[in-house]
């Protein structure tokens, strides 16, 4: 059964840095897509990272050459530096995971969330 356990959020001033985690089990990490996405209440949810099994990126727009996302297949872990940081990048960020990196967005497969707030 598929896992994702969040870890790593926090508050930071504008302009500050976060490191979130993504710790998983149950599926063979290595072979799957991940990525990461945050949703604000009341807002749709966003897509800001995904990393395809044989280590290609993407970022939205909004997070280039801020965001960070890596991955350690020997662990199991996702990784998403955050730099740089704005307070538009508050929201809880998710972890999801899926066999193909199209079905990211939609997959079932994502952790509880780990809140970033961002202040000014």
């Amino acid at each position: 059964q598929v896992q994702l356990v969040e870890s790593g959020g926090g508050s930071v001033e504008s302009g500050g840095s976060l490191t979130l985690s993504c710790a998983a089990t149950g599926f063979p990490f290595s072979r799957y897509c991940m990525g990461w996405l945050r949703q604000v209440p009341g807002k749709e949810r966003e897509g800001v990272a995904l990393i395809a099994s044989d280590g290609s990126t993407y970022y939205a727009e909004s997070v280039k050459g801020r965001f960070t996302i890596s991955r350690d297949s020997a662990k199991s872990i996702l990784y998403l530096r955050l730099n740089r940081l704005k307070t538009d990048d508050s929201a809880m960020y998710f972890c999801v995971t899926a066999q193909h990196c199209h079905a990211l967005m939609h997959s079932p497969h994502r952790g509880q969330g780990t809140q970033v707030t961002v202040s000014s």
